[in-house]
């Protein structure tokens, strides 16, 4: 099937929820006017109903004139039509409104993440960002839908109010007034709605964030029996979220309950007052009912009206916190007048000293542990004060576009996601399978392929969960192979393989990127013996290059970073 293109969402307006509400029905204005019109036909329609049944009575039965009431019954018979097709046409535009709303929230919430990177995960929690694609897109698409009919209510309220005026001032100053007042009773009700409803999608946000934790590190706390814990922190937090779901229905039931209430009681106002100005003989039988029916039917409008505003309210709850992910700025932003990164040239941190020479196998070990995650953003360009050059040029003076197609960091974050093997090793096609195998071999994954029913066809399960650690691993470097980049910076690559596999990855990975810069950050001595050259760091500072059984001998804290031993520990030559 030939997928279908996907319409640009363009840039919303975050800067308050009502603004970015107002972007998205801009944005479908076509869908909306279109459900308007047939919500307004729909519902004008049925708002003529009881004054041509009130016609019938009095012109046809009361009268006894055939021709009459056969007039009316086809004026009848033609307006129930036209009100079935109006109706039909308007769910088909409330569909498209809802899906319209809903999915360009969506595009524009991905795209913002996508472009944010690792700034998401610093500001704002997993759970929060999914919890938006679960339910406060829907939030979003509801209110749009229900536009087509708040409008229809609005006009047919309006030829409701006319017609009653001209058949009788008192009830239609009674319905003008009356519908009004009880919309405003309606809404101290709203704004204890909206408190309640942001305060439960927060707390929602907490449990999912506090589930996805959970389910990451499962085999994490089984190992340390931590289960229980857990098990008891998120049974405390759902019942949070329960306790506020509770708060929201006690509103939620009493405005609904209200809905019903107060229309109740003004069609029964508007019904007695007709029936005493009919028995005085103002009204007639035709016109009491068509009174009876206008009131039947005011109900509709003024529900759609009170629903309108309730799902104003969870809207705007829902753009606000969509506008948390949109105000956010990337910590790594382009230039204003990018310039375009050479093709080759040595990768230069002057602020550790690293060099990693163009066309080497470079390996770069750290005294301290937690300083290679820096290092690797830092040659990425993923931390804005980086005056990483390369081939001479500053990293920070060209786009991070550019950036990512010269030089690609692959460090032990990195996720699979759902989909066949074939497609997550090689998202874009382009390579072949001869060059698929090479770079499975390299990563020694062959016999990942072996066990898998339908080879490079078989479809890999979320985040790679059917796999182990050191297979997981395999397949990101091998991804990474495949991207083939100018410069390939891995962290750690081989931590979670045993000796032998971590031995052949060694041997195979510099002939598979044979003049092409390669970066390791490592302190394992299988891949170190094998590299080119070797750059120790300590304290955030180069302090020796060389060989590796060069530095053993010649650099003590190296020896004690790479055989983890302490200067006790150690042997006297």
């Amino acid at each position: 099937m030939k997928q279908l293109p996907v319409a640009d969402p363009g840039t919303p307006d975050h800067r308050s929820p009502a603004r970015y509400l107002w972007w998205v029905a801009r944005g479908q204005k076509t869908t909306l006017l279109g459900g308007m019109a047939f919500g307004i036909l729909w519902m004008g329609s049925q708002a003529f109903i009881p004054a041509i049944l009130g016609k019938a009575i009095d012109e046809g039965v009361a009268d006894r004139n055939g021709e009459r009431l056969v007039l009316w019954t086809v004026a009848l018979t033609a307006v129930g039509v036209v009100q079935a097709l109006a109706g039909i046409m308007r769910h088909r535009f409330a569909v498209a409104n809802w899906l319209s709303a809903a999915y360009r929230t969506v595009q524009v919430v991905t795209r913002k993440s996508a472009d944010l990177g690792a700034t998401l995960p610093k500001n704002l929690a997993t759970g929060e960002v999914v919890s938006i694609g679960a339910g406060d897109l829907s939030y979003i698409g509801n209110l749009m839908e229900v536009c087509a009919r708040f409008a229809g209510s609005i006009v047919s309220f309006a030829v409701v109010a006319v017609i009653l005026l001209q058949s009788s001032t008192v009830l239609g100053l009674v319905v003008l007034i009356g519908v009004p007042v009880m919309l405003f009773a309606l809404g101290p009700m709203l704004r204890p709605l909206h408190r309640k409803q942001f305060a439960q999608r927060q707390a929602v946000g907490e449990l999912n964030s506090l589930g996805s934790d959970i389910v990451s590190g499962l085999r994490v706390l089984r190992g340390i029996g931590g289960e229980d814990s857990f098990s008891r922190r998120y049974r405390d937090e759902s019942q949070g979220v329960r306790r506020a779901g509770v708060q929201v229905a006690r509103i939620q039931s009493a405005l609904d309950a209200t809905q019903v209430l107060l229309p109740g009681i003004f069609v029964v106002a508007v019904v007695g007052l007709g029936a005493h100005f009919a028995l005085k003989g103002e009204l007639s039988a035709g016109t009491l009912l068509a009174f009876y029916g206008y009131a039947m039917f005011l109900v509709l409008p003024l529900r759609t009206a009170t629903e309108f505003a309730n799902q104003l309210m969870r809207g705007l709850v829902a753009a606000g916190r969509v506008n948390r992910v949109m105000v956010l700025t990337p910590d790594v932003v382009d230039p204003a007048e990018p310039v375009t990164l050479p093709d080759r040239g040595d990768l230069v941190d002057p602020v550790s000293g690293i060099r990693a020479r163009e066309g080497l196998l470079t390996a770069i070990v750290s005294a301290e542990a937690d300083l290679a995650a820096v290092l690797a953003d830092r040659l990425g360009r993923y931390d804005e004060t980086s005056e990483v050059r390369y081939g001479g040029v500053t990293l920070a003076s060209a786009t991070r576009a550019d950036v990512r197609r010269r030089i690609l960091v692959s460090d032990t974050g990195t996720q699979l996601f759902t989909g066949t093997l074939r497609d997550e090793l090689d998202p874009a096609h382009r390579r072949t399978d001869e060059e698929l195998l090479a770079a499975i071999r390299t990563a020694s994954a062959e016999d990942v392929l072996v066990a898998l029913p339908d080879g490079l066809d078989s479809e890999v399960e979320e985040k790679g969960r059917s796999f182990s650690g050191g297979q997981r691993q395999r397949l990101i470097l091998v991804r990474a192979l495949l991207a083939d980049p100018s410069v390939l910076v891995l962290v750690e690559p081989t931590s979670a393989v045993d000796a032998h596999t971590e031995m052949r990855i060694a041997e195979r990975l510099a002939e598979h990127r044979a003049g092409r810069s390669t970066v390791v950050l490592t302190s394992s001595p299988l891949l170190l013996d094998r590299v080119d050259e070797v750059i120790f760091v300590a304290d955030g500072r180069v302090v020796a290059v060389g060989k590796h059984r060069q530095l053993l001998e010649e650099q003590p804290q190296y020896r004690s970073t790479v055989t983890r031993q302490t200067e006790d520990e150690e042997v006297p030559a």
